[in-house]
Parts: C-alpha cells; sequence; structure tokens
C-alpha cells in the first residue's frame, strides 16, 4: 500500500502521523514537506473533498491570521487559494491512501485508512 503524508516535521503530530506510517510494513511511503511543497489548490480541493470535510475544516486556526481575515467563513475557492499560497494555514497532516484521505488529528485516524 502507498500512503502519502503532507507533512510538517516542526509539528508533533505530523511526527507521530509519520512514525505510525513508517513503523507498519508493507506501506510505502511518500512525504512531502508541504510548506516547501505546497499542494495546488485543486489539490487540495481533491484532498478535503476526499476526506469528507470542508475546506474550512482544513484551515489551520491556531498561530495563524486565518480568523481575522474571516478565512473559516469564506468560500471554500478563497480558502483554498490562500492555503495554496500561504501553505503554513494548511492543518497537518493530511494522509492520502487508496482507501482515502484524512486529517489526521488525532495521529491515530490514519489507521482509518489502513
Amino acid at each position: 500500500m502507498k500512503a502519502t503524508i503532507w507533512h510538517n516535521p516542526k509539528c508533533g503530530t505530523s511526527r507521530k502521523t509519520l512514525a505510525i506510517l513508517e513503523n507498519l510494513s508493507g506501506v510505502e511511503v511518500e512525504v512531502i514537506e508541504y510548506l516547501k511543497a505546497p499542494p495546488s489548490a485543486d489539490k487540495l480541493a481533491q484532498l478535503y473533498k476526499d476526506a469528507g470535510i470542508s475546506p474550512a475544516e482544513g484551515l489551520r486556526k491556531r498561530g495563524t491570521d486565518a480568523e481575522e481575515r474571516g478565512l473559516q467563513d469564506a468560500a471554500d475557492n478563497v480558502v483554498l487559494e490562500a492555503m495554496a499560497s500561504e501553505p503554513i494555514l494548511i492543518e497537518r497532516p493530511l494522509v492520502e491512501t487508496d482507501k482515502g484521505v484524512r486529517l489526521c488529528r488525532p495521529q491515530d485516524k490514519v489507521l482509518e485508512i489502513l
């Protein structure tokens, strides 16, 4: 099985999720440091759709100016474009497998798609 994680190595939850993936046999892990290589707005839209959440639910609020900018109440396309241009606004970690996508907060949510 292949798993792709949009990862921030400075985030404890992201590191714990990556460790779960790396410790499972038979899982080929692709790590994308999204702050260095942010996903496009279209890719984010697909990830959130596949996760069953809205872009606003995938918006990182803590440590950002998302609330001051009113992004939690903005149209999906506005939120997605903001995330694509300022990837710090993306809540992490996102993990994608053949079985789906999860925003892995807490990290054990990754087990739902393995």
